[in-house]
């Protein structure tokens, strides 16, 4: 008795073809699994013996039963293999005229029969639709998540026992209805607002910029100056996601296995904090089999980078690549797989080891070569990809101990979303999201100057020594500065407040 079922395994973010090949035949009884699996599937054996026990089944011990899963020279890990290999078993042996060509089928099988929440399935359910099944059986707790994905049919399955009901045409499972998207997007509620930080107008203002174009920005400044606060508070006037945003977001936490379950779309753009002691592979991701990392994770989002020269070196270069490609490649010998990453690289930290180096009114005790070896620490090729430097001075009592309250987020959230708007409007039939994105042709298109801009330009860029790459974010940062504003054409005023935030470190 032999039979086929359709699973999938994730590679990167994306999905590739397992078909489970399923023998029982006659002589000495064994249980084998082959097609390169690793330890979890190879013990997929005794869950799969437990489960059909206690689903009152009649386990086939008389059998000698082997699986395959093909490709046989491809390496497959985890434990989602479970219930394809479970069903195969059970309709090669009950059900041998059953024709689930249609079908695809993922989980893992607990002792008692019941399926446990898998990773990966919004990525398996955007394949299936892409290769034409369809039908997919998917844990119950996964099952709204699969259920983002229009155009194929999902069946949440609780437990072993209720599939065999469903397919031996006992008890039929209930078709998830679909999902609309639009619905699962809630106004967010953020416990930090601008409203309540204390002065700090021109990092706010900063801030603002970085928001609306998603460029990066280092803040500088002593220690108190706030300027966690602010980088803690930028989420609050962040756009909303878009539902194409939204997918590509869920899509990494689901591979990554960090997607609750409560929440089947990710709606608010990701902020990720990661401790200074963290490793590269945590930061840009890896393993034997590559999972992504906080830069992934922070995709479409922010990544804050507490105490920045306090990461060792080799983790802070790994960035290089990903801040200029919004992609992070990562090579292995089993192959090449590309994550998503762009975010937004938001840096704070302090001008020398005690801090005070820039503050008027604490005497600095570092000698000029320790505060030298410190700012080295960044490298200058780093520094040259971040487009907004800023000090964040201290905060005067005066300033501190004013009642009325700043401007709020959501006022600073609607200009960021005006911002935001024209840049899709204008970058619609481009692949790039934000003007930070834009590459050397789009920035030709978009990014030009009047005569009196261009000699300003040309000064700055003799004075300031600015690399190929400075000049190309300047003209981006003027870009989305012209659109806060609301205009279209780039002013020589824009030209102006884009060099002043690289000034500090030229």
């Amino acid at each position: 008795m032999f039979t086929k079922i359709n699973s999938s395994t994730t590679v990167g973010l994306d999905c590739a073809p397992i078909t489970v090949e399923i023998d029982l035949g006659k002589g000495f009884p064994n249980f084998q699994i082959v097609g390169l699996p690793d330890t979890a599937i190879q013990e997929a054996k005794e869950r799969i013996r437990a489960a059909w026990k206690n689903s009152e089944l009649h386990f086939p011990n008389g059998h000698r039963i082997l699986i395959n899963l093909a490709p046989a020279d491809v390496r497959k890990e985890g434990s989602s293999f479970d219930l394809p290999m479970a069903v195969g078993m059970y309709t090669a042996l009950e059900l041998p005229e059953l024709d689930l060509n249609n079908s695809i089928f993922i989980g893992e099988l607990a002792l008692d029969g019941k399926l446990r929440r898998t990773t990966g399935i919004l990525p398996l359910a955007i394949y299936a639709k892409q290769t034409g099944y369809q039908k997919i059986f998917v844990p119950a707790s996964n099952a709204k998540e699969a259920g983002l994905i229009s155009g194929i049919e999902i069946y949440p399955v609780e437990s072993f026992r209720a599939i065999v009901n469903h397919l031996s045409e006992f008890e039929q499972i209930q078709q998830l209805p679909p999902q609309e998207i639009s619905k699962l997007f809630s106004r967010s509620v953020y416990e930090m607002d601008m409203a309540y930080i204390k002065g700090q107008e021109y990092v706010k203002r900063a801030m603002e910029i970085a928001a609306s174009g998603a460029h990066n920005i280092l803040l500088s400044g002593p220690p108190g100056s706030g300027k966690t606060l602010l980088a803690r508070t930028l989420p609050s006037i962040l756009p909303q996601m878009t539902a194409d945003e939204a997918i590509e977001v869920t899509k990494i936490y689901s591979v990554a296995g960090m997607l609750p379950e409560e929440m089947p779309l990710i709606t608010e753009r990701p902020f990720r904090a990661p401790h200074h002691s963290a490793s590269d592979v945590a930061l840009v991701g890896g393993g034997k089999f590559p999972r992504p990392g906080e830069i992934s994770l922070a995709h479409r989002g922010v990544l804050f980078l507490d105490e920045f020269p306090e990461f060792p070196r080799t983790v802070l270069e790994s960035l290089r690549q990903p801040l200029e490609d919004g992609v992070v490649t990562i090579s292995r010998a089993q192959g090449t797989i590309t994550f998503p990453a762009s975010f937004t690289l938001v840096a704070s930290q302090n001008p020398c080891p005690c801090g005070y180096a820039t503050d008027p009114d604490r005497t600095c005790s570092c000698s000029p070569m320790q505060i030298s070896r410190y700012q080295k620490k960044i490298s200058g090729p780093l520094l040259d990809r971040i487009d907004l430097h800023v000090e964040v001075p201290r905060v005067k009592f005066e300033k501190l101990a004013k009642e009325e309250l700043a401007e709020s987020s959501e006022k600073i959230r609607e200009r960021v979303e005006a911002a935001r708007e024209r840049q899709r409007a204008r970058l619609k039939n481009s692949p790039y999201q934000a003007n930070s994105e834009m590459k050397n042709k789009d920035i030709r298109e978009f990014c030009k100057l009047n005569d009196q801009s261009i000699d300003l330009l040309r000064q700055a860029v003799t004075q300031m020594h600015l690399s190929a790459r400075g000049y190309h974010r300047i003209l981006k940062l003027a870009r989305t500065i012209a659109d806060l504003g609301g205009v279209d054409d780039i002013a020589t005023e824009h030209v102006a407040e884009a060099l002043q935030y690289r000034a500090k470190v030229e």
